[in-house]
């Protein structure tokens, strides 16, 4: 399937076929792997390094990973560990990250674990908008 571009009157790319949503999706699930598909290969490795260093080092200070919202806090904490893709996936099915918070570090882990993965939203729309042409 191929896709073709052209340049519109103000310079941005418009996709004409093909889905524009895949740099999105990569990015969500791999951090940086969205300006991998790029090429953009210091962007994606600085992504890379610096979501899944916070991600391991908040895992590592024993920080709560969410699996339930019974309040609204709770629904924040999971919607911001959802962001960081595989990385929350994998962590859930190996069971780790504490139930509860227990000892002073693991609330800075779990404050880790929910800013990686809002920063890799933030970088997976990134992308996104790299691909469509709305960024440079």
């Amino acid at each position: 399937m191929a896709t073709s571009t052209s340049k519109s009157a103000a310079g941005q790319k418009t996709e004409s076929s093909g889905f524009q949503y895949g740099p999105l999706l990569a990015g969500w699930l791999i951090p940086g792997a969205g300006h991998f598909l790029q090429r953009k290969w210091i962007r994606g490795t600085l992504l890379l390094l610096s979501i899944g260093g916070m991600f391991v080092l908040g895992v590592a200070m024993q920080g709560k990973i969410y699996t339930g919202a019974q309040n609204i806090l709770d629904m924040l904490g999971l919607a911001g560990d959802l962001g960081s893709g595989l990385f929350y996936l994998i962590s859930r099915q190996l069971g780790l990250g504490a139930d509860a918070v227990q000892v002073t570090t693991a609330d800075y882990g779990t404050r880790f674990i929910v800013v990686a993965g809002l920063l890799n939203v933030i970088a997976a729309v990134d992308a996104h908008n790299l691909y469509t042409g709305r960024k440079q």
